[in-house]
This record gives structure tokens, C-alpha cells and sequence, in this order.
């Protein structure tokens, strides 16, 4: 059976709402709202007061983790600030890592068989990830699937994936880089770990606006190369993504060759595979179009 996902063109805060209604699913509070808050620097992340309608509907609570890598996000004290700097201080926030790790088995992984997400996690009973989709410099590109497993890791576990398990210090981070599809992989089996950690409780929105072939948490991106698209939303990660790839495979936009070659040259697409391997999601679905 096909999973269903939902669009619209309408790249506006109340959609976000209607999108949610369209899931029919009631996530059980304290919800946890996964949003990216952009890097020091970057131009293209979503700012705050588009998701303000949407986390005041939920109650939700925006949370974040720190980065492995050089910049305003790998500290939580400077994290904080930005945030505040970026406008997210208009929500209650919380760097997931900011109290340590936690650790989540994943007896079937298909390269790790462990991650290492923000502790903080315990707090919440259900999530929302909410993405902001684009190309990156390592994966590819950028969605839900991005989200659940280096967007919940903590430093450590951000360094554990991008190894493959080598290694959990971003201080040797940099000597352990796992080869790309081992490092796809990984990423599948982190996501993994999150969605069995929710279970029924997590859901999924995608915001296909300014799409740049660089992630948001690039300090110096490119500008965005091809148009605005639309809000996707499912209960399906891998159908999500999928949908939000095959949009702009599928397009005649002026730029989509320079974002398809970001994919491609990482061999993005790869994660999809090996998130269906998990049974994640499916592959195969229906784009139901709600402006109809």
C-alpha cells in the first residue's frame, strides 16, 4: 500500500496547521518540534515567526542539538545565544545535549548498532519534524530522514554517524569520515533508532522554500538555486523525502541540474534505500494535493 503524503503550494504559516490536521494525528504533549535554526552566517534558514502559528497550535517546545564542527551551534552557551540572535528566543527551547547523551540500541542496524542523541529527549512524548529541505554538502540533500538522525544526535553522536561507528569525539572526527555509503547508512540506522524511540507519536512536515544546494548549517551557502515549491507533510519519512525529491526531479525549474548534481555526486539518494531496507517508510506513495 502506497503511503500518502500531503502538499500544498501555499508556502504560508497557517498551512503548516492545515497540513497537521490533514495527518489526523494527535500528538500526545510534551511534543518535541525538530526544527533547524540555521548557522551563524547562513541567509537561508526558515526564520521563527513562520513556524510561530504551528508551535503555539502544539505547545510545543523547539529543540535543537549541538554540532560536531567549528561554529556558533557545537557549544551550548553559544548555541543559546544564537538562538536568541536568530529569534527563537520566542519559544520555549531546549539543546537536547545540553545535559549529555543517551544512548539507543539498534539491534538491526545496517552499520551501527547504537546512537547518540541529546538526553534531553526523555522529556518529550511525541514529535514534530519539521524541515527545512535542501541540498548539503555530505548527504546530498537535507529532509526528514536528515533530521531524525544527525538532527537529534548530540556532538558525540553526530561524530559516531559520520564515522560509522568509529569514533564518538568530534576531536578526531575529521581523521574518521566513513566512506559515503557507509556514512548514508549510518544515518538511516540513527534515524531508525529516534523512530522506534516515538513510536506512533511522531509525524513529519517539509518546507520545500529557499532551496540551496548548501544545508543551513553552511555559514557561507549558495543562494538558492531553483523556486519556492510548497509544504509537504506525512507519517511516512521515506515517502516524504522521496516526494520532495521526485518534485524537483520531476520539475522544469531553471537550476534543478546543479541541485540534482549536489544528490547525486553524494549519491544522496542512497539513504532512501537503506531506510527502506529498515523498513522505515516506503518508497512508493500518493501526493495528495490539498489546495484542490
Amino acid at each position: 500500500m502506497k503511503s500518502i503524503v500531503y502538499f500544498t503550494k501555499k508556502i504560508e504559516p497557517e498551512s503548516l496547521i492545515k497540513l497537521y490536521q490533514k495527518l489526523n494525528v494527535n500528538l500526545e504533549p510534551k511534543i518535541a518540534i525538530k526544527v533547524h535554526t540555521g548557522e551563524e552566517g547562513n541567509q537561508n534558514y526558515i526564520k521563527p515567526d513562520f513556524y510561530k502559528d504551528l508551535v503555539n497550535y502544539l505547545d510545543g517546545v523547539v529543540v535543537e542539538c549541538n554540532t560536531a564542527y567549528g561554529g556558533e551551534r557545537n557549544e551550548t552557551s553559544k548555541h543559546l545565544k544564537l538562538l536568541e540572535r536568530h529569534g527563537f528566543n520566542i519559544f520555549e527551547t531546549d539543546i537536547l545535549d545540553s545535559t549529555g547523551d543517551l544512548e539507543l540500541e539498534i539491534p538491526n542496524g545496517l552499520v551501527i548498532k547504537k546512537n547518540y542523541v541529546g538526553k534531553n529527549i526523555e522529556k518529550y512524548n511525541s514529535c514534530l519534524v519539521l524541515s527545512h529541505f535542501k541540498g548539503h554538502p555530505m548527504g546530498g540533500y537535507g529532509g526528514a530522514l536528515k533530521q531524525l538522525s544527525i538532527g537529534f544526535a548530540s556532538s558525540n553522536g553526530k561524530s559516531y554517524i559520520h564515522s560509522a561507528g568509529k569514533v564518538k569525539s568530534q576531536d578526531v572526527l575529521w581523521d574518521n569520515i566513513a566512506s559515503q555509503d557507509k556514512f548514508l547508512e549510518s544515518m538511516a540506522d540513527a534515524a531508525s533508532s529516534v523512530i522506534n524511540y516515538f513510536k506512533d507519536n511522531i509525524v513529519y512536515i517539509s518546507i520545500m522554500k529557499n532551496i540551496s544546494v548548501d544545508c543551513d548549517c553552511c555559514s557561507v551557502a549558495e543562494d538558492p538555486c531553483i523556486p519556492d515549491i510548497g509544504i509537504l507533510a506525512s507519517t511516512d519519512p521515506v515517502a516524504l523525502d522521496k516526494a520532495c525529491l521526485d518534485l524537483i526531479y520531476n520539475s522544469n525549474f531553471q537550476g534543478k541540474d546543479h541541485f540534482i548534481e549536489r544528490v547525486e555526486t553524494r549519491n544522496g539518494k542512497h539513504i532512501l534505500d537503506a531506510a527502506s531496507k529498515l523498513n522505515l517508510g516506503n518508497l512508493e506513495y500518493e501526493l495528495i494535493d490539498i489546495d484542490d
